[in-house]
């Protein structure tokens, strides 16, 4: 885990929400210069900040919403840092919790060296990311309705199916194998809104590795030329990871591979 160390006239942790957001800002001696809570406005954020804009620091905690305030101060080119939600806890947590004393604690985190970083995903793929992860979303309900077709067979007693009912060519006719017509029903809805899935699916991986050709073919195809790494796993690799060398230590490097391998073959 690294932790931001480097040094700042003004240091701002803000515990960021949906609609709200609670700011505050010290000085490198520690002293409360603004502790203020704000409206999720572009505007409003940056007047509130406009007196403490001389070398400043802006962290917050990872979390859905931090897209918004990360471009925006990459646009006003004000130091930006994203804590790890996960290490963030272990660090500040604590039996008294508000959105006011975590501001504070997350700007005393950031002066005192102990902030923990996560990666900041460029917007250009970020994107692109969420769509593929809107994909593992997909297949696993589809996956579900597959073990559910399966499991309604068993909970009857009937005959195992034979085949990979995943293939649309080895799903002909499995509605016939149930005789009571409301079972059958249930197993028609279930194919039905598999083939449908198969359908979304199917168009969204087209899309996405249309899209990962014009955004970055040169390692698309570098990921695919290694034997065991297909199509889908090229792509989860390709945009998880996004900049490899962005792990300092060997170490590091492997983790997020075999994150990516076990995201892949989980779906």
């Amino acid at each position: 885990m690294r932790f931001y160390t480097k040094t700042h006239k003004h240091y701002c942790g803000i515990d960021l929400h949906a609609k709200k957001m609670f700011v505050c800002i010290l000085d490198a001696d520690g002293t409360v210069l603004l502790h203020r809570n704000i409206a999720t406005s572009p505007e409003i954020f940056l007047k509130v900040i406009a007196p403490f804009r001389e070398d400043l620091v802006v962290g917050v905690e990872c979390m859905f919403a931090w897209y918004w305030l990360a471009d925006l101060c990459n646009r006003e080119k004000i130091n930006f840092i994203l804590g790890h939600a996960l290490y963030m806890k272990a660090v500040h947590g604590g039996k008294v919790k508000n959105d006011k004393i975590d501001s504070h604690k997350i700007a005393g985190l950031v002066r005192g060296g102990m902030f923990p970083m996560a990666y900041v995903y460029p917007p250009d793929m970020r994107a692109t990311r969420d769509l593929l992860r809107r994909r593992i979303f997909l297949v696993r309900r589809r996956a579900d309705l597959l073990g559910h077709v399966h499991n309604t067979a068993i909970q009857y007693n009937l005959p195992e199916i034979n085949g990979r009912i995943s293939k649309e060519s080895n799903r002909s006719g499995i509605e016939e194998l149930f005789p009571d017509p409301e079972v059958r029903k249930i197993v028609q809805l279930d194919l039905a809104m598999i083939d449908a899935y198969d359908d979304v699916i199917g168009a969204l991986e087209q899309e996405l590795e249309t899209t990962a050709r014009r955004q970055d073919w040169h390692t698309l195809l570098l990921l695919r030329s290694i034997h065991g790494i297909g199509r889908i796993l090229a792509l989860v690799m390709l945009y998880e990871i996004h900049d490899i060398n962005r792990f300092e230590s060997e170490e590091d490097k492997g983790t997020p591979l075999r994150s990516c391998v076990a995201v892949t073959v989980g779906t």
